[in-house]
């Protein structure tokens, strides 16, 4: 999972517009990437606002993160709330 992902998500993140948002779903995976990674946000001149950290998330990567303060654990179930008019009338009304 290392090289590929590494080379797939260089090229993606050199790709994109400087001032585009962007989220990542696992990635980084691994301590290697989180600071390589930090080396292409440096290159650019750019930073996070926020890691989410979610259950299974690799203890060093979040760590990492959480030590330039950037970490914020969310735990499931991730629900959004629904209109009350959504639930009625739904499948489990009676």
């Amino acid at each position: 999972m290392g090289e590929p992902i590494l080379a797939l998500t260089r090229r993606w993140f050199f790709a994109r517009k400087p001032d585009a948002g962007f989220v990542l779903t696992d990635f980084p995976a691994t301590l290697l990437q989180a600071h390589v990674f930090d080396e292409w946000l440096d290159a650019r001149d750019e930073s996070l606002d926020a890691v989410l950290a979610g259950p299974g998330a690799p203890a060093d990567v979040v760590a990492h993160y959480r030590g330039l303060g950037l970490t914020a654990d969310v735990a499931p179930p991730f629900f959004l709330p629904l209109a009350p008019e959504a639930v009625a009338g739904g499948p489990c009304s009676s």
